[in-house]
């Protein structure tokens, strides 16, 4: 497939301080042990976009014309350790330079033979015929070790616009990889200005092709998801997303949008965890168990969508943050997780009054554990467990004021209580 493409593909110089910031000793090092054996080698994908938006490039990558085998050799003749052999199928071999920072560097190719997930590569010298594999046009420019900026499908063009597209016909730029779908509304809300300022035809392509979704990872669609839900308009791309039909390939048949409506007029302007997004979606905690199986979250990130949905509806108690003071002191999970998902459920309610109250809250300790009760004659067994957290309940009701002696002074009448029963 060949796209549209610019005869000469030098767009500018760049010569940012973002720009001479990436030249540690680590990466002249590196360029040097190419200019000895001859082999160009320049920087590629998501670096030379962030340099082009005047950010700090978070990571470098290196395309080079030299082969796999030539770069093992090459490596091995100057006794550089190279580490994760896993990539060199695909072209990527990983030096560690200086036994101090490793660069993943990767052989210009062209993707042969597609199944929507993976590819089988063919190694070329064409810097072109690379940038014209790749997903998005603003992913797809290289950058010379001098600044020069290689742009071959227009991303510079499109980055000055903040617009997102793919290298060339997006119905197949997706079909080689339909995790690319996702990409999209990742790269959506880092560039893009605007909530809603998509290309239309480009989101019936999305739609036609989203089926293709159900055969991707759920781990390979949650670390995008996630990234996109902490971006800019992830309230407004999560629509989006739903109205094409991801929900369906990704566990989320039967969205709750009036749900997720309400969470975006209440926390749209505090900063809420990718959770909470997709906890207002889902209706009960089922939902939660059929989506975690598909998506394959963290146990916190499963345990904070369970604790969400559990406790976002109305609670009552003796003063406003009470209840969830019991949550936090009644725990069977790690306190500070708790403590977390309770902020993430004020914030999910919108109460930021009590979310200031809860953070300015010390976690009173209970004064009482088994080894009180042993030295004060309770017998060991069951009856340990019902009596502390009938002690607990007192002395969270009487705002935490009791003292061990206070509180062991109840003991008898306690003890009494469980018998009788």
């Amino acid at each position: 497939m060949e796209a549209k493409f610019r005869e000469d593909p030098i767009v500018l110089k760049l010569d940012t301080p973002e720009f001479k910031n990436i030249f540690t000793q680590e990466v002249l090092d590196l360029k040097k042990l190419f200019d000895k054996y001859n082999y160009e080698i320049r920087i590629a994908g998501g670096a030379v976009r962030d340099l082009l938006l005047g950010q700090q490039a978070k990571d470098l990558d290196f395309a080079t014309v030299a082969t796999p085998k030539q770069m093992k050799e090459m490596f091995t003749a100057e006794n550089i350790r190279m580490i994760n052999m896993s990539g060199e199928k695909h072209g990527t071999i990983t030096p560690r330079i200086n036994d101090k920072e490793n660069f993943e560097v990767t052989t210009l190719r062209i993707d042969m033979i597609t199944d929507g997930r993976h590819a089988e590569v063919e190694f070329t010298k064409d810097w072109k015929l690379d940038a014209n594999r790749r997903d998005l046009t603003i992913n797809s420019m290289f950058l010379g070790f001098d600044g020069t900026v290689y742009d071959y499908f227009f991303g510079y063009d499109d980055l000055q616009k903040r617009r997102i597209a793919f290298v060339g016909d997006p119905d197949v730029r997706i079909k080689e990889d339909f995790l690319r779908i996702m990409r999209y509304f990742r790269f959506y809300g880092r560039i893009a200005e605007k909530a809603n300022n998509h290309d239309h035809h480009c989101l019936e392509i999305i739609k036609a092709n989203v089926e293709g979704l159900q055969n991707v990872s759920g781990e390979r669609i949650w670390m995008e998801l996630k990234k996109t839900l902490q971006g800019n308009f992830a309230g407004d791309l999560l629509k989006t997303m739903l109205n094409v039909g991801i929900g369906q390939c990704i566990g989320i048949p039967n969205p709750n949008l009036e749900e997720l409506d309400i969470l975006l007029n209440r926390c749209c302007h505090l900063e809420i965890h990718p959770m909470s997004y997709l906890a207002a979606l889902l209706k009960s905690i089922d939902d939660v168990t059929i989506l975690h199986s598909r998506l394959k979250f963290s146990s916190y990130e499963r345990d904070m969508a369970y604790f969400i949905v559990e406790h976002r509806g109305e609670k009552e108690g003796s003063r406003p943050l009470l209840p969830y003071e019991k949550l936090v002191l009644n725990t069977k999970i790690k306190q500070k997780d708790a403590v977390d998902y309770v902020r993430e459920v004020l914030k999910y309610r919108g109460s930021e009054n009590l979310l200031e109250q809860f953070n300015s809250w010390d976690i009173p300790r209970f004064p009482v554990d088994g080894k009180i009760l042993k030295d004060n004659g309770v017998p060991p067994g069951k009856m340990y467990g019902r009596i502390i957290n009938k002690l607990k309940d007192i002395w969270i009701d009487n705002e935490y004021k009791q003292t061990t002696a206070d509180l062991v002074k109840l003991l008898p009448s306690i003890i009494g209580e469980h018998k009788n029963k």
